[in-house]
């Protein structure tokens, strides 16, 4: 006999489906997992969407910080705070730095880190000495390094001294050359430890049974470099690339220690300076909440455009 299921039955079955898949989209396989991620995600919440949201906001408003307690009109202006961003020559001028500072200090990172962590891969001698060393400035608070540099590149500097009449006048720091350029060499220093140790991780997970096998058939330590090691750490260059650029479209302390706050004439101004200057020196938070979402937008864009072509070589 063959029997019929109620009128509902079929209903219900597919409610209770729907609730379980929204269920497990929400909360995922193991919803014991969100508890254990709460803080992270409070401290997100707190640090960064909480922030950004502000940001987004005061970017359409005229907005201006006030003492406590004081209320002021702060009108929706629309897109207006935009238009300013795009029309203002210094901010154009500020991406153009970030630019050239791009330009020199992404590749510079990649094949000196690279290069770097291969020989320190290596059996040397005094081999955790050099990766020691080479971290050091990474880890030791900016203000110190940058003392150490200004006296290396200052107009009667070490440098200076050593390259005679062939040292560029005016001084690196406050030449309009030579400025960005020389803060792009001097990020590329202080962070290198950091890439080496990405690198360093990276090339414990290429099977040294590659290496062997090419050195059988006479591969030269270069084609093995080439063939070998640069496919097999492709992953942490792509990391790499990224947090570069991520510190490029950052750039602050640098700039704003080594050349007295973009000198000479802006030349190694940052769009994250011009945001400081503008929004906290100048009382304009409007105008640089609107330029740091544009610089958010931009940051984004790269990640995109990246994790695409990522995808196509995979």
């Amino acid at each position: 006999m063959t029997s019929v299921a109620a009128p509902g039955t079929h209903k219900s079955g597919a409610n209770e489906s729907t609730a379980r898949w929204f269920r497990r989209v929400a909360l995922g396989r193991q919803p014991i997992g969100i508890i254990f991620g709460a803080p992270y995600l409070l401290f997100v919440a707190v640090l960064f969407a909480y922030p950004l949201g502000l940001a987004v906001y005061m970017s359409f408003h005229r907005y201006y910080f006030t003492a406590p307690g004081v209320n002021v009109p702060r009108p929706f202006v629309g897109l207006s705070n935009y238009e300013a961003v795009f029309s203002d020559p210094a901010v154009r001028q500020a991406f153009l730095n970030v630019l050239i500072f791009l330009v020199i200090n992404v590749p510079l990172t990649v094949m000196v880190s690279l290069l770097l962590a291969t020989a320190l891969n290596a059996a040397i001698p005094f081999r955790a000495f050099f990766r020691t060393s080479f971290y050091v400035p990474y880890v030791t608070a900016s203000v110190a390094v940058v003392g150490v540099w200004l006296f290396m590149f200052g107009s009667g500097g070490i440098v200076n001294n050593v390259l005679g009449p062939l040292a560029p006048t005016p001084s690196w720091l406050i030449n309009q050359n030579w400025a960005m350029p020389s803060i792009a060499i001097y990020v590329t220093w202080k962070q290198l430890g950091f890439f080496i140790l990405l690198y360093l991780a990276a090339l414990q997970n290429v099977p040294k049974e590659l290496y062997e096998a090419a050195e059988v058939d006479g591969a030269s330590w270069w084609r093995r470099f080439r063939a070998v090691t640069v496919p097999g750490v492709r992953p942490a260059t792509t990391l790499v690339t990224l947090l570069a650029i991520i510190t490029g479209a950052g750039l602050f302390t640098e700039p704003y220690l080594l050349t007295a706050g973009g000198g000479p004439n802006g030349k190694s101004a940052s769009p994250v300076l011009l945001m400081y200057q503008t929004g906290i020196e100048q009382n304009r938070p409007d105008f640089a909440s609107a330029l740091g979402v544009l610089l958010v937008i931009g940051v984004f864009l790269i990640f995109g455009i990246q994790r695409l072509l990522q995808r196509r070589q995979a």
